[in-house]
């Protein structure tokens, strides 16, 4: 059976990059000349996706000429004329080099899952129930920009047992990725404002509120998070934070801060704080971390969390949380675009929380996590890097920051690890500017790992760093 592994989608939908295997195996000749390709539906199963992806991949794949049908037979390659052919993948048709990623031994810095991790099987059985029982209407019909009613009320009841928010189902609106999310808030709140990001922070989110024409400054934080004073003097009127687990110096942020921001959002009207909570289900230890928006009595928090990081990245639903003043200017203003999740993957995702399998999912995942965590650190203790590093941040999130007691630059470390084969990054990669210390902090991010290679990963990045550039 075909089978291609989605860890590597990156921002693309799921449709579009199975798209883009298929299209690769047929100019590669992996696939050859009107070889059947699997039935939507089998080729589904196999994959874990809906029907809808892989309809919508075939059909790309037929309009564009990589494939043909015949009638009640399915579908096949076609016989492409070899002239006709990319003389490499490397190349395209304009000349432009395609961009690859070097293969890694150990990848400390990209988010993905290890395979065996996902619940294919439940996830398949699920997916198929949904076929049988949800009427054809509802399975292909145009969804409110909401999404789906009946995964809005699994999700409102799961943020009601986890997390401790009461919130209405009309209040939650799901979309393709929290990126896709964070575009329809400036949509929402409005391009005339300004923004303000976490320094150190998500890098990435800068540059949306950049690409999107809106003022964004950085705030600088201390031990608590952002800082209300840098904030005041910025004259920011929306705060985007991550105040459960930080990214990357993982700082939780105490109850008086949070306190504190919320003082600040009620001085105006426009003022807003956008509570950004990605990883809360990975806690290792303790109780979850109370949300911002549990103690907000004024509705000036947008709560917004995805399941990349609790089911796997390539999976892109996300979902928001509005104040209830914001529900209707959402739907007056934005009500005319479509949900940009699949039907077919809400009503599956639905049955996936409501059913209680999210939350076994979530309790075998915390267990496997800790593990590599505690892997991970019994080689680091047992290593020749043990005499220069510290550890901190380790209970909370998927990943954990290893300072090196060093003069090295941030550079020299990152690639003298690459040499090895082992890819890290360091907490002076996220600062917009230039950092005011000399601390050299190494994120771990454990959340791919595969166990078998965890003691030979932390060997070779041991003795990348203590032979490449410690001891010199």
């Amino acid at each position: 059976m075909l089978t291609y592994s989605f860890e590597t989608i990156g921002s693309e939908s799921m449709y579009e990059y199975l798209y883009h295997c298929i299209k690769t195996d047929i100019l590669q000749k992996k696939l050859k000349a009107d070889e059947k390709l699997p039935s939507k539906r089998v080729f589904a199963k196999n994959l874990g996706v809906s029907v809808i992806t892989v309809e919508n991949a075939y059909a790309q794949l037929a309009a564009e000429g990589y494939i043909y049908t015949q009638p009640k037979r399915g579908y096949f390659v076609a016989n492409l004329d070899k002239q006709t052919l990319h003389p490499s993948l490397e190349t395209s048709q304009n000349g432009l080099q395609s961009k690859k990623e070097p293969a890694y031994y150990a990848d400390f810095v990209k988010n993905s899952v290890a395979p065996d991790s996902f619940p294919f099987s439940v996830w398949a059985k699920l997916l198929r129930n949904v076929m049988d029982t949800e009427s054809q209407a509802s399975l292909l019909s145009d969804t409110s920009v909401g999404g789906v009613m009946k995964l809005r009320q699994a999700i409102a009841e799961h943020l009601y047992q986890f997390r401790g928010l009461s919130v209405e189902p009309e209040q939650i609106i799901v979309g393709a990725g929290t990126q896709y999310l964070y575009s329809v808030i400036i949509q929402l709140l409005g391009r005339k404002l300004t923004y303000a990001v976490e320094d150190p922070g998500y890098t990435r989110l800068s540059k949306i509120y950049a690409s999107n024409d809106v003022q964004c400054c950085h705030i600088p934080m201390d031990d608590c998070g952002v800082i209300p004073e840098s904030l005041k003097e910025c004259g920011a009127d929306i705060l985007h934070i991550t105040p459960s687990h930080h990214f990357p110096t993982g700082i939780v942020m105490p109850v008086s801060r949070r306190y504190e921001l919320l003082s600040w959002a009620a001085q105006e009207n426009e003022r807003t704080i956008i509570e950004d909570d990605y990883d809360c289900e990975f806690r290792l230890f303790g109780k979850p971390i109370p949300t911002l928006q549990s103690i907000d009595v004024m509705e000036k928090v947008i709560y917004i969390n995805t399941f990349s990081k609790s089911l796997a990245p390539t999976f892109r639903i996300s979902y928001m949380v509005l104040p209830k003043h914001l529900v209707n200017r959402f739907y007056s203003q934005l009500g005319f675009y479509s949900c940009t999740v699949s039907t077919f993957e809400q009503f599956t995702l639905a049955r996936f929380i409501s059913e209680g399998y999210f939350e076994k999912h979530i309790n075998r995942m915390r267990t496997y996590y800790r593990k590599q965590r505690d892997a991970i650190l019994k080689a680091l203790r047992q290593s020749e890097l043990n005499p220069y590093i510290t550890i901190q941040e380790e209970d909370s999130g998927l990943h954990f920051l290893m300072e090196v007691a060093t003069d090295v630059d941030d550079a020299q470390l990152i690639d003298a690890a690459k040499k090895s084969g082992v890819r890290i990054s360091c907490v002076s990669q996220y600062y917009h500017g230039t950092p005011d210390h000399k601390t050299h902090k190494i994120i771990i991010n454990y959340s791919g790992l595969e166990s078998a290679k965890i003691e030979n990963a932390i060997q070779r990045l041991s003795q990348s760093l203590v032979e490449g550039v410690l001891s010199l």
